[in-house]
């Protein structure tokens, strides 16, 4: 690191232009910080965000095509890529090594889907193959060579935390070494998206009704593993091979958050930068890894992001079986209304019954209470004083339910023939699934439908669509 950091300060005292120095200097005089310290971290930062937001926008595709393993094959296969350079110039070149690497990735991504296809083995097993294959071609070819030194804490923590130090000048500004490889990386990913859009998309949802198409899903696979390379190769300067969290967990995390690919690709971003930046602050703190705290940071997210995902997390499943459980506990007390004023000596008025009664009709648990409040908000159970009966629209509820339920007994016995004690508690189940165009297809292919197979009256109700 000596000479990378002669290096910059002989470029400050030429003075090569910093961009946002002026900004950067503000801030620490703010903060009451020294100006060096400042600059360092928010180009580290820059850094890092750029780095994720390649890593992510690749890592949605790998996470919808289920071939998440990819990226860690990529990130190991580089080394063979680069002893393989080795081997023919006899030479430590940065450019052709880079060439190499992403050389290595195209062919395990080759290598892998044939010998998926013609060996009929699972994909996630050829992966495997290719790049322990690959990583130990490499491993032996860097151990048999005596003047080559390999930093295994670069490999497999990148060198984040000095991303800011080691400035170049670029088009007359003085910026990050990494800048001359990731903003490349990222205009080549946002070219692949931008021309291939609609065939990245079809592919990754529906491979077969995009061949259908004539859409080549094999096209866009390789072109995408392409792709995938290069983002792994720059990445990995940054983070080493933890690479992979940033190609995979953010990507993960937004597809909990969201359905929509294009939201996808905005939230996996932010989520990566997140991951970057907060990593950092956390290496500074605790003086460690900022690659490896990156990674951390991520996983954190996801767990995050599993327990409060509005429609995926615990907490929203959570939620939903909660409501279920509601409605149902709410239409079993209207059925049981129903079947109570069915009973009565005067069928036609409406049967009143205390709260107690209504509570013990639902369960009589925990959700009981809520049940019966659920019915009262959406005015299908009246109250007057402590009794109640069923409004207008609660009894077509009832009939509805009472419906659904003798209707799929009837069905029951008609087509599987079970013994009339049998039907009761299937139907239980299954009434509160059941609307109304289920059951008008079950009465159409009943032979009968006025009565249950217990003689008793099914109810024809002629309005319904109650909420």
């Amino acid at each position: 690191m000596l000479p990378t950091l002669t290096n910059t300060v002989a470029l400050l005292a030429a003075r090569v232009p910093i961009p946002f120095e002026a900004q950067t200097t503000r801030l620490a005089e703010m903060l009451s910080l020294p100006a060096t310290d400042v600059q360092n971290a928010f180009w580290t930062i820059a850094v890092g965000a750029l780095c994720a937001v390649c890593c992510s926008l690749a890592g949605c595709f790998l996470v919808l095509r289920r071939i998440s393993l990819l990226g860690d094959a990529l990130s190991h296969s580089v080394l063979a890529g680069v002893a393989g350079v080795y081997l023919v110039t006899g030479r430590v070149d940065p450019i052709p090594m880079l060439l190499g690497a992403i050389a290595a990735g195209v062919v395990t991504a080759v290598m892998t889907q044939f010998i998926h296809k013609t060996a009929l083995v699972p994909e996630d097993s050829s992966i495997g193959i290719v790049f322990t294959s690959l990583f130990a071609f490499g491993v032996v070819v860097v151990s048999h060579a005596s003047h080559v030194h390999l930093d295994l804490d670069c490999v497999l923590f990148g060198d984040l935390s000095f991303a800011g130090i080691n400035l170049h000048p670029t088009f007359g500004w003085l910026v990050p070494e990494s800048f001359r490889t990731l903003v490349p990386t990222l205009i080549i990913t946002l070219l692949l998206l931008t021309i291939c859009w609609k065939e990245l998309r079809l592919t990754s949802f529906d491979p077969t009704l995009a061949v259908t198409l004539g859409f080549s899903a094999g096209l866009m696979h390789y072109l995408l593993t392409t792709v995938v390379a290069i983002v792994t190769v720059s990445a990995m300067e940054i983070v080493g091979l933890l690479v992979v969290a940033l190609l995979i967990v953010p990507a993960a995390t937004a597809r909990l958050l969201t359905d929509r690919l294009s939201t996808m690709l905005w939230l996996s971003c932010l989520i990566g930068v997140s991951c970057t930046t907060f990593g950092y602050f956390l290496a500074l703190r605790w003086n460690s890894s900022a690659a490896g705290l990156t990674a951390v940071v991520a996983g954190v997210e996801l767990l995050i992001a599993i327990v409060v995902s509005p429609k995926h997390g615990l907490l929203g499943r959570l939620v939903r079986t909660v409501r279920l459980r509601i409605r149902i506990c709410a239409e079993d007390v209207l059925a049981g209304l129903f079947r109570r004023q069915e009973r009565s000596d005067a069928p036609d008025t409406l049967v009143q019954a205390s709260l107690s009664e209504c509570h013990i009709l639902a369960g009589n648990g925990l959700l009981a209470g809520p049940a019966v409040r659920w019915l009262r908000t959406r005015h299908l159970l009246q109250q007057v004083g402590s009794v109640t009966s069923l409004s207008e629209s609660g009894l077509r509820y009832a009939q509805s339910m009472v419906r659904s339920h003798r209707l799929w007994e009837a069905y029951l016995q008609e087509n599987f023939n079970l013994p009339p004690d049998h039907l009761h508690d299937p139907a239980e189940a299954m009434e509160h699934f059941i609307g109304p165009g289920v059951q008008q297809q079950i009465t159409e292919e009943l032979s009968q439908s006025a009565e249950d197979p217990h003689g008793r009256a099914i109810p024809d109700v002629k309005k319904q669509g109650v909420n």
